[in-house]
């Protein structure tokens, strides 16, 4: 069994991550991987679980983050474009 870096769990079906730096993350949960390892919006906050957007190197949760926190280069940013599916 391995033991959660985050919650201290010793779980039989924990799991392994190795990261691009080459550091490794034992975690008994996607909960606590995501709480360890998910980068934070730099608007509001949030930790952004999926693609999220990346604006002049920071990185937001949503377009409208990025909106709000980058200027011209943000306001460039949508979360979808083209003509809304029928």
């Amino acid at each position: 069994m391995a033991t959660c870096e985050v919650c201290g769990n010793d779980y039989w079906m924990a799991f392994e991550i190795n990261t691009v730096s080459g550091d490794r993350h034992t975690f008994d949960s996607f909960e606590c991987a995501i709480q360890k390892l998910a980068p934070i919006c730099e608007h509001c906050q949030c930790r952004i679980v999926g693609h999220g957007v990346e604006v002049s190197g920071r990185f937001f949760c949503c377009a409208h983050c990025a909106r709000s926190a980058e200027g011209e280069q943000g306001a460039q940013i949508r979360d979808a474009v083209g003509a809304r599916p029928a």
